[in-house]
Formats: C-alpha cells, sequence, structure tokens
C-alpha cells in the first residue's frame, strides 16, 4: 500500500510540471533517432570494393572500364556494387546473371538512366537507344525495326551495299599500283557510314580533298561523347566543371553541327517529290514522314523525334560496323592462317564470277565462324549501355534499390574462361557445328545485348560487315607494311568510347590478287 501510495503521488507531482514542447523535442529527437537506427534493416546489397569518401569507386574504373572492372569481379564476385560519385551501380559479370536480367527480371531493369551527352545531343533523350523504357520507347523502336532493320528492309539495301563496296575495292584496286599501304580503317569507316547514310538519309556523304570522311569522323565522335567521363552524371553539384574542361562546349558544338545537317536533309526530303507526290526515295526519312504525314503514328513524331531516331541509325549503324570490320581484318593479320584459309573459302565459292551476292555469302561457313569469334573477343560495345532499375528488385540473393544503374559486362562474359575453353585466343573453328550464336538468346555470347533493350540493328550491321570483308578477302592479299614487320609488330591496344575502337589505326599492303 506504501509503494501503491508513493506512485500515485509522483503521477501528481508529474501532472503539476507544465509541459514544454521545445524541451520534448530535444528528448525525443535522439531517441527518435536511436530507435530508427535499432530498428532499420539495411539492404542486402552485392560485395563492393572499399570506396573512398565522395568519389566512391570512380577512381578504380582505368582507362579501360571493360577490363578494370573485369579484374574487379574476379576478386569481388560477377555481381557486384560499386558507388560511382553519386550513382549506385551494379556490374554484371556472369552470363547467368545476365540471362537473369534480360529473361526473368527484364521489365525492371529496361529504364534508361538520362546521362548528360544523351540528353543533349539525342534532343532529351527522344531517340530509340537512350529513350526511357516506356509507350514512346516501344513505338518508336517498333518503327525503325518494320521501316529499317527488318530482314525484308536489309534485303532491299543490297543494292546499297554492292556500290559502296565496289567503290571501295576501286580505291583499293588503284594503291595496288604503287604497293604502298592503305589507311583501312579510315577506308571502312567511309564505306560503312555511306552505307547506313544512305539507307537512313537517302543521300551519300562525299569523302573530303584529304580522303577521310567528315561525317565519319562525326559518328566516332558521338560515340566518343556518349561514353565520355561527365562530372555533373555523377556529382550534380560539381556539373559547372564539365564546362571548364570543355566537355559542354564539345557537346553543343557537335549537336550544332548534327543538327543543322539533319535539318538540312529532312528539308530536303519534304521538297522532293515525285509527280504523284510521293518521295522518290525509299530512306528512313522518307518512310518516316510518309508515316507523320498520313497519321499513322500511334506517338507524336515531331521534327526532335525523328531527328533523334535518324541519329541513332545513322551513328550507331556506321560506327559499330566499321569497329567490327577493323578488328576482324587486325586479327586475320595476326592470325596469317586463319586467313589464308577464309580466303580459300571465300574465293571457292566466287570461283569465276566477278561479283559477291548474297547467296554466296551464305556458304562462306568459316567466315561466319571468323565474324562470330571477332564478336566475342572485340565486342563493339564491351560494356551493354548503362540500364536502369525502375523499381526496388531481388536479384541474384541481393537486394537491388531502384535508380541503380546497371552494366553488363559483355567483354568479361565473353571472354570467362569458365565458359570459353583457351578464352583469349582467336580460335574461330570454336563456332562449327556450334549452336550458340549473337541473337540474344545465348548469353554466354551477347555482343548485342538481349532481351528488350537488345541491338534492333543486328541483321543490319552482320550484313554489312559480311559483304564486306567477304570481297576485300576474295579480291586482294594482304601484308602488313614492312615497317611495321621489323618492329614490334601489330598494334592491339584499344581506346575507350562507347565502342572501344584499336588506338592505332589499321594500315596494311594490299595486292590484287588474279584468279
Amino acid at each position: 500500500m506504501a509503494l501503491q501510495s508513493l506512485l500515485q503521488q509522483s503521477w501528481q507531482e508529474l501532472h503539476k510540471i507544465p509541459f514544454n514542447p521545445l524541451l520534448s523535442l530535444v528528448f525525443l529527437i535522439p531517441f527518435l533517432y536511436v530507435f530508427k537506427r535499432i530498428t532499420s534493416v539495411k539492404p542486402n546489397l552485392p560485395p563492393s570494393p572499399p570506396k573512398l569518401q565522395i568519389i566512391g569507386n570512380l577512381h578504380q574504373l582505368g582507362t579501360l572500364p571493360h577490363r578494370s572492372l573485369q579484374a574487379l569481379s574476379n576478386k569481388y564476385g560477377p555481381l557486384m556494387f560499386l558507388y560511382l560519385g553519386n550513382a549506385p551501380t551494379l556490374v554484371v559479370s556472369s552470363a547467368d546473371m545476365a540471362r537473369e536480367i534480360m529473361k526473368t527480371h527484364d521489365i525492371v531493369f529496361s529504364n534508361r538512366p538520362k546521362t548528360t551527352a544523351a540528353n543533349m545531343l539525342l534532343y532529351g533523350c527522344k531517340d530509340v537507344a537512350f529513350s526511357p523504357y516506356g509507350e514512346h520507347w516501344r513505338q518508336a523502336r517498333k518503327i525503325c525495326v518494320l521501316e529499317l532493320l527488318s530482314l525484308k528492309s536489309v534485303q532491299s539495301f543490297e543494292f546499297v551495299r554492292e556500290e559502296e563496296v565496289e567503290v571501295l575495292i576501286n580505291k583499293i584496286s588503284d594503291s595496288c599500283h604503287n604497293g604502298a599501304s592503305v589507311n583501312l580503317s579510315e577506308m571502312l569507316i567511309a564505306t560503312s557510314n555511306n552505307i547506313v547514310s544512305r539507307c537512313v538519309l537517302g543521300q551519300k556523304f562525299e569523302e573530303e580533298e584529304d580522303g577521310k570522311s567528315r561525317f565519319g569522323h562525326l559518328s566516332r565522335r558521338v560515340m566518343v561523347l556518349l561514353g565520355a567521363f561527365c562530372f555533373g552524371d555523377f556529382f550534380p553539384f560539381l556539373g559547372w566543371i564539365d564546362f571548364l574542361t570543355g566537355f559542354i562546349p564539345s557537346l553543343k558544338a557537335t549537336f550544332r553541327e548534327l543538327d543543322v545537317l539533319f535539318d538540312q536533309i529532312v528539308e530536303e526530303h519534304k521538297t522532293m517529290k515525285t509527280e504523284d507526290d510521293e518521295p522518290n526515295r525509299k530512306d528512313l526519312v522518307d518512310i518516316l514522314l510518309k508515316l507523320q504525314k498520313r497519321g499513322m503514328l500511334e506517338i507524336e513524331l515531331t521534327q526532335d523525334n525523328l531527328k533523334a531516331i535518324l541519329l541513332d541509325m545513322f551513328v550507331g549503324g556506321s560506327d559499330t560496323t566499321s569497329t567490327t570490320l577493323e578488328w576482324l581484318m587486325a586479327e586475320l593479320i595476326k592470325n596469317p592462317n586463319i586467313m589464308k584459309r577464309a580466303q580459300e573459302e571465300v574465293r571457292r565459292v566466287v570461283g569465276k564470277k566477278s561479283k559477291i551476292d548474297v547467296n554466296d555469302i551464305n556458304q562462306m561457313d568459316y567466315l561466319k565462324c571468323i565474324l562470330k569469334e571477332t564478336l566475342r573477343l572485340h565486342p563493339p560495345a564491351p560494356l551493354s549501355a548503362p540500364r536502369e532499375t525502375s523499381a526496388s528488385v531481388k536479384f541474384g540473393g541481393y537486394d537491388i534499390p531502384p535508380k541503380t544503374r546497371v552494366f553488363i559486362n559483355t567483354w568479361a562474359i565473353q571472354r570467362d574462361p569458365t565458359i570459353w575453353e583457351r578464352a583469349e585466343e582467336f580460335l574461330p573453328e570454336r563456332f562449327k557445328d556450334n549452336p550458340v550464336d549473337f541473337k540474344g538468346q545465348d548469353f554466354e555470347f551477347i555482343p548485342f545485348g538481349g532481351g528488350r533493350r537488345g541491338c534492333p540493328g543486328l541483321t543490319f550491321g552482320v550484313t554489312a560487315v559480311e559483304y564486306v570483308i567477304a570481297n576485300i578477302l576474295c579480291w586482294f592479299d594482304w601484308r602488313l607494311p614492312s615497317d611495321i614487320v621489323q618492329g614490334e609488330g601489330l598494334d592491339m591496344s584499344e581506346v575507350d568510347g562507347l565502342t572501344v575502337t584499336k588506338k592505332v589505326p589499321l594500315h596494311l599492303v594490299p595486292i590484287l590478287h588474279f584468279p
């Protein structure tokens, strides 16, 4: 009874104390902080290398991120969580995890982060490649696939490939008379650029007096800018540094050049009509303008939308094609026995004909193996274009937060020694009678990606590469210039961009082949 009386007395005394909101807040805030720390559950994130304050793991990317990330993944695992400045990032370096992303969780991993370069060069990401996942992206992609990139459309542009490759062969032939080397890299860029520009834009961009294609270099410049480091993308509060480094001015200058070019092309297409008021060419610009005029599109196609899609097709198609051709020829020069076998096959199939046709290409099985092996060792985009999670997702036993950037290290997967025997060697024979293909269903071999965000230009690009390489192997023998032979041999070092190209252009000596 004494204790009960004491408690009642204490309660009465407590009620006499006036309520002080400020004092209550002082005691409440520490209590809530401690309570939150005790009750909060940290997400189960994938392993992460030690990071530095502010910059996180940015310092570990190196000049060739696909190689640096492979080395880190060898230590921390095929799922690795990085902090690139303010951007949480997931790096995937295994075929099994790539399959999970592109099949099981494809929708949640199908978004794109909006980068500074893509936003400025592609009219606010109104294109296909960098557009956020949604209805606009679906409809824009559908237009491109059906109207330009389908098998039927690719076949309809056969005459373009034939004409441009004939120009290439004639140029190389002319250089054979003096026995000098040619800059094959420059020639392949010009040829790839002209094929794509004629199919997409309806006109060929002639080379300048020095033999270099201004538009070929413009497309490669765009690819480099899209893959370049930007302070504002990782540290929004430091975006002003991109002005000081010249990155933003370079983006603006490149955009102005592209914008003027595409405005001019679109206006020319609008004014050039046949007597029945139809375009007299069937390139992508004509097709898009026709659909726009007839109201046959499910999305609004503004002038900026149209130009963004054209830039996608123009830049993406030309640069990836020339890059693949460049690496393929470099590997053949390094492996003369493989080149000899390829030439024997090509020349046997062509026989005494003066021209290679599509049916001939379909019989060149070893050449197709060489292309696959080139794409395995040298995927044009060794790190897939970044994805972004649209929601939190349980993945590989870990918790992946929303708004996490995701890179699939295609280069690492395709050199994985647990999947590929003698993974670092150029062995086209590995694809003989091998059902593994690059169409996005075999996740150990994904040079064109897979799932919803897989490259829609696969058929277009492969067809162009096969036709070009078959011709330059058929009509010419090739050797290294004497100064390279006597030196350290062929330089196979890389330079990073959205595509990874040879650092040193490929100079070779062509020799006319007489059947």
